[in-house]
Parts: C-alpha cells; structure tokens; sequence
C-alpha cells in the first residue's frame, strides 16, 4: 500500500491571470502572451502536436526565440540564441501580478538564453506564501529565499511584511530583482550575491532560523567565483542545512526543481529523512492552453506547519 506521502501526490496550475497566457504548445515549441506582447519559445516537453496552425502561430508572435546550436554558457549549461522581433516589441517591458490586495510590477526582458525574467507556474507558491504570511502566528516572519533568480517570491514575501534574505550567485539578476522591488514600491529586502551552499553553511553556524524557506535550484549553474553547482551531487547537502535552518513551528517549505528525467520520488525520499511535518504536497505544476493542452512545468514539494 502506498504511504501517506506518495497518496498527496498532486497537480496544480496557477489561477486565471490577466497579464498572461499560454496560447498553444506542441512539437517542442510554446506561444505565450505576457502583457500585449506575444513570445514564440522551445519548450522541450511539449512533445505532442501543435493545435494550432503554424500559420496562426506565425501571425500572433512579436518575438520568436531561436536557439543557436553548439554556442552555450560554460557556467549555466545553457544554450544561447538569438530573439526575432517585430516592430513595436520592446526588448524589455513590465507586467503586473495581482493576488488579493497585493499588486506587484515584475520587468521582462529579452534575454540570451531565452528566459524573460519570470516563471508564470509559479503564481501557485506566490500566493501559497502570500497566504501563509498573512495568516502568521508570529509578529515577526523571516523567510529565505535560495537559488532566488528575479525575486517575484521575495517581493511577495515581503508584500506580506516579512523579513527576507535573497540569495544568488548571479549579480545581474539580483540587480534585476532590486528593479522589481522598486517597481513595486518596496524596500529592505536584504540581496545576497553568493554561492547557495557557502551561504547556508554559514547560516547553520551562525545559528540563524527562518520561517520560510523556498529554493528553486537550477540543475546546474556557477557560483560567483566559479563554485559548481550540480542539482544531484547538491541538493542532498542542501536540503540537510535547510532541515536545520527551518523553525519546527510556524513554519513553510518549498522546494521547486526541473531536472528532467529525475522522479518526483528523488524529493519524495529527500525531504521524508529530514523534516518532521503535517500534509505534505508532492507533484508537478502545469498551465493549461487556450487551444486545451497541459503543459507540464516542474516538479515541486511544499508544507507548512
């Protein structure tokens, strides 16, 4: 029989959200709108057909992504490529996410590698800490964010009167999310450029505790000084430290990842050795298409005790 973990193995999908959309995906490719503007990208799972044209999609796009084979980045894996545009699209540009009483400004750009700034799937843990925050037992919250890209989670965090420590090994994108949090009309978040495992190896012997802890560790990325991170030789390590770092009550977990072809069960079997906790999720995000696809986009476990 099947133990209480494995049986709340769930799917979700992020609620209705006016700046974005997922218009069709299919033959490794998807077509999204974010604000006005349409982005035409890869996207490796989307292994079935597409329901619409190819004509149609070449109407609707302002910018199409094209990866350009052999040329990467030795310190992320990723490949780079090139953006097509059409008169009118901005290289950058700024959305707005709405949740309750908060509104946040999130500014998207077009980058090398293909990202824009901002992983739509998941509005679902946004609004999973907006609510946790709003409900605290404790005057004071202090939340960790690791692995922390362009902070949407971090200004949520802090929307909802946290304490928050942002950590990440890339200097450019810190400044990115310092521009978000500005945009959104907040301030005192507390930005860390450095390598996730350094960082909280000293947290651990500085005796800190969060209530809060999210981490969305890429499957593999440098450090500032070169420090490598490989998401199966790391996050053993990592999820340990966060184990000790994490206060036993009043307190939430996320743990986001997109490793392909690594079984939700590698959390599964992680987490259960290291944490004490009541009604765990398990599972995977996926948005659904205008044209009824489901795109799936991670996997992910999270509680809150």
């Amino acid at each position: 029989m099947p133990d209480s973990l494995s049986l709340m193995y769930k799917l979700l999908t992020p609620p209705v959200w006016k700046e974005y959309e997922l218009i069709d995906a299919g033959q490794f490719e998807k077509l999204e709108r974010f604000g006005k503007y349409i982005l035409y990208r890869p996207e490796p799972q989307a292994v079935w057909d597409k329901k619409l044209s190819e004509q149609e999609w070449d109407k609707l796009w302002t910018a199409k992504y094209t990866r350009t084979k052999g040329i990467g980045d030795s310190s992320t894996g990723h490949e780079r490529g090139r953006w097509e545009m059409r008169p009118g699209m901005p290289e950058h540009w700024f959305i707005q996410y709405e949740y309750e009483a908060m509104v946040l400004s999130i500014r998207l750009a077009l980058t090398a590698f293909g990202h824009i700034g901002i992983f739509p799937e998941q509005a679902i843990n946004w609004s999973y800490i907006y609510d946790f925050l709003m409900a605290k037992k404790t005057p004071e919250c202090h939340i960790l964010n690791l692995f922390a890209y362009t902070g949407v989670a971090s200004l949520v965090s802090k929307y909802a009167g946290a304490d928050i420590v942002h950590v990440d090994s890339v200097k450019q994108t810190v400044n990115w999310s310092n521009v978000n949090m500005q945009a959104s009309h907040l301030k005192d978040i507390r930005w860390v450029v450095e390598d996730v495992l350094k960082f909280i190896r000293r947290e651990v012997i500085r005796g800190h505790k969060y209530h809060g802890i999210i981490m969305d560790p890429p499957s593999y990325g440098r450090g500032p000084i070169g420090e490598k991170w490989v998401f199966e030789e790391g996050i053993n390590e990592l999820v340990t430290l966060s184990g000790q770092l994490l206060y036993e009550m009043n307190s939430f977990f996320i743990l986001n990842f997109y490793s392909m072809g690594l079984s939700a069960l590698v959390i599964e079997n992680l987490i259960k050795e290291k944490f004490a906790f009541p009604n765990p999720e398990l599972g995977e995000f996926y948005i659904s298409s205008k044209t009824g696809c489901k795109l799936p986009l991670g996997t992910f476990l999270r509680f809150a005790r």
